[in-house]
This record gives C-alpha cells, sequence and structure tokens, in this order.
C-alpha cells in the first residue's frame, strides 16, 4: 500500500507517493493558486493520483489553511482520503518546541524534523521561499529561526512598483558594482542576499555558541550554494522527509 503526503505553500504545493516502505516513488509541483478549480484538481491531481491503492490517511504540511480545507474536501470527496494536517499529529513526540507553536508554520516543523532525523545534527535549515527563512535546531529541539522577505517577493514588488525597473532574472555576478542597471539589478540582489545569508548566520552561531550543518531548500539553493562561506547541503526534499518521520510515529 502507497501514502500520499503534501506540502501546501503560498506559491507552490508538492504532493508525493510514497512506497510501503516510505521511500518516495511519484511526486507532483503544482501551483497553490491553482489547486481550488475543482477542473484543475481533476485534470491534474486526479490523473496523479488515479489507480494506486493509497492509504487513506494522508498527511500535509500547510501554511494556507484554505487550500488545505479545499484539498481535505476533494480528497475525501474523490478518493476517500483523509488528510490530516501536521499540527494535529503528536509532532512534539520527537521534536521539542522552545518557541510558540501557534505561530510557527508546519513547514518549518517539518524543515526542523526532517532536518534532525536525516543529518542527525544541530542544523540550521535555509527556505528559499516565499519568505526566505532560517530555521535553528539544537539538540532535537527547535529553537526558533529568523523570517526574511522572499527573494522573489522582493523581486516582484521592485518591479511593480519601480516603474523604470524591466522584469530580470536573479544570477550569479561577479562584479559588485554594475555598470548598468540590469548588472547592477542583480548585484543588489545577488550580493544583498549573500550578504544577509552570511551575517544571519555569523550571529546565530555566535549568540548560540555553536556550530551547524547549514541544510539549503527551495528554488535559490544552487544559486547561493557557493557564495555561502559555510559547508552547505542542499536538500529539496528536507519537508518530506520531516512528514516522512511522523508518518513512522503515528
Amino acid at each position: 500500500m502507497t501514502h500520499l503526503i503534501g506540502d501546501i505553500g503560498n506559491t507552490k504545493t508538492k504532493l508525493c507517493i510514497l512506497d510501503k516502505k516510505l521511500k518516495i516513488i511519484k511526486r507532483l509541483n503544482i501551483e497553490t493558486s491553482k489547486i481550488k478549480n475543482q477542473y484543475y484538481f481533476k485534470k491534474i491531481i486526479f490523473s496523479f493520483v488515479k489507480d494506486r491503492i493509497i492509504n487513506k490517511k494522508a498527511l500535509f504540511s500547510s501554511v494556507v489553511p484554505s487550500v488545505f480545507f479545499a484539498i481535505k474536501k476533494s480528497f475525501k470527496k474523490y478518493f476517500n482520503i483523509q488528510c490530516q494536517e501536521l499540527k494535529q499529529t503528536h509532532y512534539s513526540k520527537i521534536i521539542k518546541i522552545k518557541a510558540k507553536k501557534k505561530q510557527i508554520g508546519s513547514d518549518r516543523i517539518a524543515n526542523a524534523i526532517g532536518s534532525y532525523y536525516t543529518y542527525k545534527s544541530d542544523c540550521i535549515v535555509l527556505d528559499f521561499g516565499t519568505a526566505m527563512t532560517f530555521d535553528v535546531i539544537n539538540r532535537g529541539t527547535y529553537m526558533g529561526g529568523i523570517i526574511a522577505p522572499g527573494i522573489n517577493l522582493s523581486l516582484s514588488t521592485l518591479t511593480k512598483r519601480a516603474n523604470l525597473i524591466p522584469p530580470f532574472t536573479i544570477k550569479k555576478i561577479n562584479k559588485v558594482v554594475g555598470n548598468n542597471t540590469l548588472s547592477a539589478l542583480r548585484s543588489g540582489f545577488y550580493w544583498g542576499y549573500t550578504g544577509m545569508i552570511e551575517n544571519i548566520l555569523r550571529l546565530i552561531k555566535k549568540e548560540t555558541k555553536k556550530s551547524y550543518k547549514i541544510i539549503l531548500t527551495g528554488g535559490y539553493s544552487s544559486l547561493f550554494k557557493n557564495s555561502i562561506k559555510s559547508k552547505v547541503f542542499i536538500d529539496e526534499d528536507i519537508t518530506m522527509k520531516g512528514l516522512i518521520e511522523l508518518l513512522r510515529v503515528k
């Protein structure tokens, strides 16, 4: 029997089907904004799930309650699958939380669980999502973290608000001082975010007096991997790994 897990983010939603050993065997990435559309659900998600014998309980992390409600309703209607959100589980059995639980996104809890049980070490998880988040895990305890504006959010806001700024993509740029608008913008985003990342990591280490494994996840992980002085690990499945660990203890 296979299992279904998913992560509902502000921009993207990931669905994974697991085999009986809880290994990912199939995955689907979709735009979160389209999920409430029943036609889209039937066309895309129906074909992803159909003809598979799936455990009647699915596990999700979600930061968009209205979309989780829509998914829960649709999976119950079409597949008789009961969807459960991470915060409805006994997640505190496998990770301690020192921050205010109600204010922590389910994806961040899943990231913390996934990083601790995968890397068996104190970790900082840097997630390049709609918001850029840094989450600190010490000895199996989620200590809290930092939330900063995400790269795409900042990029979108700038191009919409500044009339003379053209749409552009962010790339690695060697020179700091740009000699035209495009190179200046790319320098500002690339070196600006690099500086922020480096400084936040430095301050976390100084404040906690600890060293960490640095885990990168999300769309810009590869772009910033080599600009960070610390050794880093890219893990695009860290959220899913957290959900999988929860399945083991349910």
